[in-house]
């Protein structure tokens, strides 16, 4: 069956109070995408935001970010006396710090007025839930210095548990509070998309931070000095979206290490998504193949060194442990063919962008449709669909019209046409952005990689509205391109 889906954060979903979460909204998109003929909601990574609000250097690979908890939820089951006012409901933009305070006072009430039941001892049984609280609990103890700032007791307390955190136990319970309800919440909704004819992609980020608990509960896994600071770096060279590379920051893998624990921490991590979601993505694919390797001490990605990465060993495993897993390996860029050759071996999806097979500076997408693949208007690191036609010079324009006319795509808005383009691709699934559903310029770009900070990851709706108005056109392009 050919497939359509939708990516739309969860963080851009309308809301009453100032961020998408798992309340109302949401099951409300889900009833639409079911009533517009979609079939795939992928969301971006969910866990607990770290440095520039990235979901991408988030502080855990299991925890969920709290911000996402719905408060009308907790209202509903009397965890709260009032139903919270709005806030910041009309956003166009997420505001974290602003979010984090309102919802924060309100977490709290619901943490006082609860009682631990069966269901939610169950859940804090879990070694990763308690590790977790102790974790965000010191981290803002220390003003959210990174672990490896702490005083050296506190930084070997996940070693020696000599440091006595008793003095934090109220802390420690309130954050496994909040990860249960973020975990009740999504399952919830999880299930009702699933009831509803709606799967779920999620995405696992191939690096984790080092600010992060999967890095400090497993200092072993990662080339770390024996101050916690990484020795070498994760990023990429030069390529069309930076002169200098992308110098992200994530410490590097230690493989020879983890090839001795049976790839244990890949597969811990896979495990748990795997309850999470129906379709899983990995970001960054290519590094299970070759991974560029940057000195901590360089400023830029430019100096670094491609190195081989035992993927196979570890997809074995995958494979051998998650059989019935879909998994979708963004496979975008400059790729030896071994990285192609890696993903094929195990019947990987992959991923084409069609903006790249029309721009005239990027060529790594000038490859013929497989119906093995995903394939996208665009991705959360992309210019929306009008905002990058819009940037070309005219005579790019022009030409990009022609091409779109010699295929059969005469509408009148850009956006639509890349969209039926899209849809009707032999790929097994089409997704395509909301803001290309929409027609919007690039005030809905999410990420420009490369860069920090606002507005990237701020983007939301205000409504539905817009949306609803599409809904039976883009029922249409579906059921016409037979998905």
């Amino acid at each position: 069956m050919r497939e359509a889906g939708m990516l739309l954060p969860l963080s851009s979903l309308p809301s009453d109070h100032g961020i998408g979460d798992m309340g109302k909204y949401s099951y409300e998109l889900i009833d639409l995408l079911e009533k517009g003929g979609f079939h795939i909601w992928q969301v971006l990574p969910l866990n607990p935001l770290g440095y520039g609000n990235s979901p991408y250097q988030p502080y855990s690979s299991f925890a969920g970010d709290e911000i996402y908890i719905s408060l009308e939820e907790l209202f509903l089951e009397g965890l709260l006396r009032k139903e919270p006012p709005r806030f910041m409901e009309r956003s166009s933009c997420v505001d974290y710090e602003k979010v984090r305070a309102f919802k924060g006072l309100y977490l709290k009430e619901a943490f006082d007025r609860f009682l631990p039941t069966k269901e939610y001892k169950d859940f804090a049984a879990q070694e990763w839930v308690y590790l977790y609280a102790v974790f965000i609990t010191l981290k803002k103890q220390n003003h959210l210095r990174c672990w490896n700032e702490w005083s050296l007791e506190q930084k070997e307390w996940i070693k020696d548990k000599k440091y006595d955190i008793s003095a934090y136990s109220n802390e420690i319970n309130y954050e496994m509070f909040v990860q249960y309800q973020y975990y009740k919440q999504w399952m919830r909704l999880k299930d009702y998309a699933n009831n509803h004819g709606i799967k779920i992609m999620g995405d696992i980020p191939f690096y984790v931070g080092i600010d992060s608990l999967d890095v400090w509960i497993n200092q072993k896994c990662f080339l770390l000095d024996s101050d916690g600071k990484p020795v070498f770096i994760a990023g990429v060279p030069p390529d069309y979206f930076s002169e200098t590379g992308q110098r992200w920051g994530n410490p590097i893998y230690d493989w020879e290490y983890l090839k001795e624990t049976n790839y244990s921490f890949w597969i811990d991590r896979i495990a748990y998504n795997s309850k999470l979601f129906n379709y899983i993505r990995i970001d960054h694919f290519r590094a299970f193949d070759t991974y560029w390797m940057i000195p901590a001490t360089c400023d830029t990605a430019v100096e670094g060194n491609w190195i081989e990465a035992p993927g196979y060993e570890v997809f074995d495993l995958i494979k051998e442990k998650f059989p019935r897993l879909e998994i979708i390996a963004e496979d975008l860029g400059n790729l030896r063919k071994e990285s192609h050759a890696l993903k094929n071996h195990y019947g990987l999806k992959g991923m084409k962008i069609v903006q790249f097979t029309f721009d005239p500076e990027e060529n790594n997408n000038d490859f013929e449709d497989v119906r093995n693949m995903v394939i996208y208007t665009g991705s959360h690191d992309n210019q929306t669909i009008r905002g990058w036609y819009d940037s070309q010079v005219k005579e790019t324009q022009a030409a990009i019209r022609k091409a779109l006319e010699k295929l059969g795509y005469k509408d009148k808005a850009i956006s639509k046409r890349f969209l039926k383009l899209t849809f009707d691709s032999i790929a097994d699934i089409a997704i395509v952005p909301m803001q290309d559903v929409i027609d919007l310029g690039n005030k809905g770009r999410i990420n420009t990689p490369g860069t920090l900070g606002s507005p990237n990851w701020e983007w939301k709706l205000k409504s539905y509205d817009e949306f609803k108005q599409e809904l039976s056109g883009i029922k249409e392009l579906i059921q016409n391109s037979n998905r």
